[in-house]
């Protein structure tokens, strides 16, 4: 059945939401996300709990007892974001991936056209179809800090994306894989698709302002890291290679000999 999961049929994609103390924000999100893909392809939703203290869990627990699509994995520890996402992509067993979060900023909705935007483009095992926020609805102080660190960002990494910070995205799952693995990589996505010889393209999408629960991300915290992230990335686009491969001979069928 189309937009329904069956033990039988694997997904052709997977909506990876990673979370933290969100209890508040996964039933409606969830509820958003079957009505943006009922009508399409068959998907399932990948929750990875990171180590919540509230009640997420046993949210989770008791959402998936009436939502076969859903799946739930739990790290026993917070081990941040992008241990979250890469628990949720390796699990996954659809070929692609739509990743958004979990405080329910990013619409849903805006899915299916993503995932239209990478077929229009051919597809293919190195493209990466990321949200644009066209209209951020977030503080003023967040909003500024974002657009410097937007500017600096593909400023040094020449990465063709004006909002990496966007967590709805469109990728390969086996490309993810491939990329290397580190704590807050999941800001750094689109440089490290390019520094597989991959590409990126960006589509406007809503953004909506948190009707609850609480940000666990402030400023300051995200200022630092960022810079000594930005710096180890730089680092491994120059150690990076694109090798263009030539076959210059062509496969012919094995010899055999005669003997004698």
């Amino acid at each position: 059945m189309t937009g329904t999961l069956k033990d039988t049929a694997l997904p052709a994609l997977a909506v990876v939401v990673p979370v933290h103390n969100e209890t508040e924000n996964l039933s409606p999100l969830i509820g958003e996300i079957r009505a943006a893909l009922g009508g399409g392809v068959a998907y399932e939703i990948v929750y990875v709990d990171d180590g919540s203290t509230d009640a997420t869990l046993a949210r989770l627990a008791d959402l998936a007892k009436d939502v076969p699509e859903l799946r739930v994995l739990r790290h026993v520890n917070c081990c941040g974001q992008s241990a979250a996402i890469w628990t949720g992509v390796q699990h996954a067993r659809a070929p692609l991936i739509a990743t958004l979060d979990g405080d329910g900023q990013n619409d849903p909705a805006d899915i299916p056209a993503l995932v239209e935007k990478y077929k229009a483009e051919g597809g293919g095992e190195r493209l990466m179809i990321a949200g644009l926020r066209a209209k951020r609805r977030d503080t003023a102080i967040r909003r500024l800090s974002s657009r410097i660190a937007n500017g600096i960002r593909a400023g040094l990494l020449k990465d063709d994306t004006p909002d990496t910070g966007c967590g709805l995205k469109v990728f390969p799952r086996q490309a993810f894989l491939d990329m290397p693995r580190f704590d807050h990589m999941h800001r750094f996505m689109p440089a490290l698709m390019i520094r597989l010889g991959g590409r990126v393209m960006s589509v406007p999408v809503n953004h909506r302002p948190r009707e609850r629960g609480t940000s666990k991300y402030g400023v300051w915290n995200r200022l630092w890291v960022g810079i000594v992230d930005l710096f180890g990335v730089m680092w491994l686009q120059r150690r990076g290679s694109k090798p263009q491969v030539v076959e210059e001979t062509p496969v012919r069928g094995a010899v055999t000999g005669s003997g004698g």
